[in-house]
């Protein structure tokens, strides 16, 4: 099978299985053997292209692009030698080459990143690793995530970092020595629309002689401002947003899932940074931080005292930090979070009609998902406006299967050992189709 009648194949069945069944055969078939060097051009996201917007084929001609003009398509425009115009006309001559489905079904989703069939890394990677072709893994992007302070006060102990935890999105900005930078959401997707930003991070180049990740916070007015910008292909504004750093490590150690420099060095490093490219980086910040001992009396004080400011300031809870923890890409203890209020991540599995004034508007999300092991039902009729109410409602067949933020006092047991939540409140989606998580 060619590699875009795979792709097809993989899209006509949505079952896990058929699709590692599909991918198994691709292993074992010669012909197939470029379907794996296309994933992974396609799935490891520190491979970008550079490319907002990549036109699909229209009408049927062209007499095939062969793979390998393809891959030098491609290196050109992910090492920026082919940028602008030029990117552009590029893809446009590969079009015109290419057959119509070779285009739309395999070299298109590859330069859009979204090989559009259901397929994720894990499933390949699944398939791989049991197959021992460990030479074919896809790097899977993770970065580090905090656990709840609340479930773990054993940690809560000793000298911490303490800092505020603010309300916008994550974002990874990679800079390059060469001046390139790239930026990825938590979950790696790239992120396009923050040129400003990434315009400043380049002048900025030549302070290290590596590749470095910096870690971050993006705000702008409003969190839901800030997430129609993000992915916008078109009358994109974000001149206003501020990027907020509060970590900084070398690539090869990200790519790696670890960096043992400790917490407190890594944070000076970011600091030193910053003042010397302050005045030409007017819209990055560095989070305010300070050294905090929960062992004794002041410090408990001096920790309330923050986080009761940070409630009164409407932000989002309050950082705990190990000083000298590691940076990890995975949830860890040298990261807690505390928050006034607990936040799950579940997903719309139905919906129901308002009652009332709501009649004909929706009346609350039907929400399932897993925290922390524990399996949560719950429906959802608070926190949203009139005006959402009657937009959700309008769409709501779009609605199942998106992942929504949901804020509460706290994980309830119900009388047959499920999970509920007390006074469940929506607050916002966390992507933009279902599943997708950002």
């Amino acid at each position: 099978m060619t590699p875009w009648e795979i792709t097809k194949a993989l899209a006509a069945d949505s079952s896990r299985k058929a699709k590692e069944a599909i991918v198994e055969a691709a292993l074992a078939d010669p012909d197939a053997s470029t379907f794996f060097e296309g994933a992974k051009l396609c799935y490891d996201s520190l491979i970008t292209f550079g490319v907002k917007q990549v036109p699909e084929k229209l009408i049927n001609g062209g007499q095939g692009f062969p793979w390998k003009a393809f891959v030098e398509l491609a290196n050109s425009l992910r090492n920026r030698e082919l940028t602008g115009h030029d990117a552009r006309d590029a893809i446009q001559l590969a079009m015109d080459c290419a057959t119509q489905d070779q285009w739309n079904f395999w070299y298109r989703p590859i330069l859009i990143k979204d090989l559009r069939c259901g397929l994720t890394e894990n499933t390949i990677n699944s398939v791989l690793k049991k197959a021992n072709r460990d030479d074919l893994i896809i790097p899977v992007f993770t970065c580090q995530l905090a656990k709840d302070g609340t479930d773990h006060p054993k940690h809560m102990t000793g000298k911490k970092q303490i800092s505020n935890k603010l309300d916008g999105s994550r974002v990874l900005t990679i800079v390059y020595p060469s001046g390139a930078v790239d930026q990825f959401s938590r979950n790696g997707k790239e992120l396009l629309n923050f040129e400003k930003i990434k315009s400043q991070m380049s002048e900025t180049c030549d302070h290290f002689d590596e590749p470095m990740v910096f870690d971050g916070e993006i705000m702008s007015g409003s969190f839901q401002d800030l997430m129609k910008q993000m992915h916008r292909k078109t009358d994109v504004q974000t001149d206003d947003v501020v990027l907020y750093l509060f970590d900084i490590i070398p690539l090869k150690d990200f790519n790696l899932g670890i960096c043992n420099t400790d917490q407190t060095t890594r944070s000076e490093t970011l600091k030193k940074w910053h003042e010397k490219w302050k005045d030409v980086i007017p819209n990055v910040k560095v989070l305010d931080d300070e050294i905090v001992d929960l062992d004794t009396p002041e410090g408990k004080s001096r920790f309330n005292e923050i986080n009761t400011i940070a409630i009164a300031e409407g932000l989002e809870g309050i950082m705990v930090k190990t000083p000298n923890g590691a940076y990890q890409c995975k949830r860890t203890h040298d990261w807690l979070k505390i928050k006034p209020t607990i936040s799950v991540d579940l997903t719309i599995v139905g919906v129901e009609e308002g009652t009332g004034k709501n009649v004909g508007k929706l009346g609350s999300l039907v929400c399932e998902g897993e925290d922390s092991g524990r399996v949560i039902s719950v429906n959802v009729g608070s926190g949203l406006t009139d005006q959402q109410r009657e937009e959700f409602w309008n769409y709501k067949d779009d609605l199942f299967g998106r992942i929504v933020e949901v804020e509460a006092d706290a994980i309830t047991m119900n009388q047959d050992l499920t999970y509920s939540l007390r006074f469940p409140r929506y607050k916002r989606f966390r992507g933009f189709e279902p599943g997708e998580k950002i």
